[in-house]
């Protein structure tokens, strides 16, 4: 094989990546030697709806290159691969697809739109993994797992089982954040919110003056609150009536003593609409006190609203402003009331508080084993160093989370995603774990009316146990023994912004089923955004798509660029000029290689397995960088400063390699005397520089290493599996 005057990517990768598969060395079990000491990642599983995009390629990059560089370091290495069917996520993308076709889910059966969505999520989830493959994911693909699989979903039945059984899930009409447009409850983490300017309303209600943004969930209204050491109310009691005039007539209003009511916030004394408001509802469970719901799961006004039944809410609002004014109970209006809105964070629809029955985790219960709650252990498992988050900034967000945790809601009202396995008996209220779904009669009374929970699991729920659901998955799919050989893992590389969305979540359930740590270390990547650090979008027409980038530029290029200037947890800016600026180096790589390569085979040079000691100055320099490059490099990755180890490679390539040593080699190969010594040491520095580069460019490298081994120039076997240099 003779080497080209220039490398080009696309003739070379799809053949390498052909070999790697084919030498089996992605799987663990195959590697060769004895290989003893394991190295796991499993793969943040990616969405299976929609193509690739860059944070994919940065997560790819970071995990890729850890194992790579373990791998060469001689150990037993995992990198477990999957796909998520992402349930909420999936059906909002699949019912936009469906709005284009003028369709709607609620115009179709479950079990045909359930059809539909997978045959959907089985064409993108086979492009998302062709297209790891592109960026050289040395993953498992052997153990290729996905979150809808049975082996999965009897691992994830299994924990909410023991979870029942244990008292940690239950069942509330509990109010949550309800999105009207998707109709399902979300999670505090599935909404954001927003600052908005709008009206502020003070009304008469009785003797009191009262505040308010939402005057539509006030026809529900008859309780007042105020702070039981408020001076000002101090003549009312807990619980006294009072008869006065609302918006469709009288009402008979209780006073409610409570320290939820802030004193400064405008008059102190407020109304409570139990049905809509997060700290209302409180208030009412406190004092046991009835609501009435006013809103629809639609975002429309009920009867008891009267006249404006039906309306939706922000079209009710005003005329129900203009009604308490032709009453006389609105006293003025304060039309510069800044304050944040809740919202879908898919949709962006405002958030309509519902009471609706859900089923809970209990984050703060003890367990009946004796153990503390979920969040106690998650909590400790950082105390003890356990569980390190490898940057402090996010392991005091990581803290301050897990301290203000609430119950958390795991049901959601999709048909998308792995149903949950209950069913109800209608004669006795029976509730029964059903994970085999052949329970036909209820246990209890013996009546067969029974009927399913029309509910889904959270995503969350089940990728929460996807680290020790896919090896346990693994070992009942393959007859492997997975969970005993490789978990707890080493690593689990994600982004910052699903620290508690995820993260947290995987340390409580993994701690809760098997008392041991999914993950030793987090490594938390930041987002990629463009060159001037803006978040790329559609709209603003910014968006790089990798598989583009890597068609004109090749993956090496790409991976590099990523990581080369990025600490954890930081943001990425990405231009198109510092990808080409990494297809440069690629070249620049190339170049060296035809050259030693020229020079080694007009003097037949022998392969010499051990390190040149050099016979100039000019030897001796590279060989001393060389060394400490070798130590720096490797101190970087198994410190998970991929970016300081991939500049110091890069600058001893380009300059000290390419620029000082080759100019130089170029007058000592004139001398006889030297010749040996000289091409001895360039093909040293070059075999160890393909080393080095291999994780973060492991195309090229594994191309040249081809190239020396027909020559007789390289040691045996693919360089994805020669041992690191010490």
């Amino acid at each position: 094989m003779e080497l080209e005057k220039s490398y080009n990517a696309n003739d070379v990768e799809e053949k390498i990546y052909k070999i790697w598969q084919e030498s089996g060395y992605f799987n663990p079990d195959k590697l060769p030697g004895k290989r003893k000491e394991p190295y796991t990642i499993i793969m943040p599983p990616p969405n299976a709806n929609a193509p690739m995009h860059l944070g994919h390629a940065l997560f790819v990059t970071i995990e890729d290159i850890l194992i790579r560089f373990q791998r060469m370091q001689g150990k037993r290495t995992l990198w477990q691969p999957g796909t998520d069917h992402a349930g909420f996520e999936t059906q909002v993308v699949y019912e936009k697809k469906l709005d284009k076709e003028g369709r709607s889910r609620f115009s179709m059966t479950r079990e045909d739109f359930y059809k539909e969505v997978w045959e959907f999520v089985q064409g993108n989830k086979h492009i998302t993994e062709n297209s790891l493959k592109r960026l050289g994911a040395s993953c498992d693909w052997d153990r290729n797992m996905f979150t809808l699989d049975p082996e999965i979903i009897k691992v994830v039945y299994g924990t909410f089982e023991k979870m029942y059984n244990d008292g940690l899930i239950y069942k509330s009409g509990r109010i949550c954040n309800w999105c009207p447009k998707h109709q399902t409850g979300l999670a505090d983490l599935e909404t954001k919110y927003e600052e908005r300017q709008e009206p502020f309303y003070y009304f008469k209600y009785g003797p009191f003056t009262i505040g308010t943004s939402r005057p539509e969930t006030k026809f529900g209204d008859k309780y007042v609150v105020m702070h039981p050491e408020d001076k000002r109310y101090k003549q009312y009691k807990h619980g006294d009536k009072l008869e006065l005039e609302w918006i469709n007539g009288p009402v008979t209003a209780t006073v409610i003593k409570d320290e939820a009511v802030d004193m400064e916030f405008g008059t102190g004394v407020m109304t409570i609409t139990p049905a809509h408001d997060p700290i209302d509802f409180e208030i009412a469970q406190r004092h046991k006190l009835d609501s009435e719901t006013v809103i629809d799961k639609r975002g429309k006004l009920l009867p008891i609203a009267g006249e404006f039944a039906g309306l939706k809410i922000l079209d009710a609002r005003p005329k129900i402003v203009d009604k308490l004014k032709e009453k006389g109970l609105l006293e003025k209006v304060d039309e510069n009331y800044k304050h944040n809105v809740q919202l879908c964070y898919k949709c962006g629809n405002l958030i309509e508080p519902q009471v609706v029955d859900q089923w809970y985790i209990a984050m703060t219960k003890s367990l009946p084993d004796g153990r503390p709650s979920l969040r106690d252990m998650a909590i400790n498992a950082l105390e003890k160093k356990e569980v390190e988050i490898v940057t402090e900034r996010f392991e005091k967000v990581f803290r301050h989370w897990m301290e203000n945790l609430r119950d958390w809601p795991i049901s959601r009202q999709i048909w998308w995603g792995i149903p949950i396995p209950v069913k109800y008996c209608s004669d006795c209220k029976e509730v029964i774990i059903d994970i085999q779904d052949n329970i036909s009669s209820c246990k209890k009374c013996g009546s067969a009316k029974l009927t399913k929970d029309p509910d889904t699991f959270d995503t969350w729920f089940s990728s929460g146990q996807w680290p020790f659901a896919t090896l346990m998955a693994n070992d009942a799919k393959h007859g492997t023994e997975d969970i005993k050989n490789f978990f707890p893992t080493q690593v689990m590389e994600t982004g910052w912004d699903i620290l508690f969305f995820w993260v947290a979540r995987m340390v409580m359930l993994s701690y809760y089923k098997t008392n041991k740590p999914p993950f030793q270390k987090v490594y938390l990547h930041g987002l990629v955004r463009d060159k001037d650090r803006q978040k790329m979008s559609k709209s603003k027409g910014n968006v790089i798509d990798p598989l583009g980038i890597i068609d004109t530029y090749g993956t090496d290029a790409l991976r590099f660029a990523l990581v080369f200037s990025t600490a954890a947890g930081n943001d990425i800016p990405l231009a198109e000029d510092k990808i080409k600026g990494m297809k440069h180096f690629g070249n620049k790589l190339w170049n060296i290689a035809r050259f030693i390569i020229m020079n080694l085979e007009i003097t037949n040079y022998k392969l010499q397995i051990t390190n040149p000691e050099g016979s100039t100055e000019a030897d001796r320099a590279i060989l001393t960088k060389l060394e400490a490059l070798i130590k720096s490099s490797t101190n970087h990755l198994e410190n998970f400063r991929l970016h300081e180890a991939a500049q110091e490679i890069y600058h001893f390539t380009w300059h000290e390699f390419a620029d000082v040593y080759i100019e130089a080699s170029k007058v000592q190969l004139q001398d006889e005397n030297l010749k040996a010594f000289t091409l001895s040491t360039l093909h040293y520095s070059l075999t160890t520089v393909l080393k080095l580069l291999h994780p973060f460019m492991p195309f090229i490298t594994e191309h040249i290493w081809k190239i020396l081994q027909e020559k007789n120039l390289a040691e045996k076997n693919l360089l994805m599996i020669q041992e690191w240099p010490k």
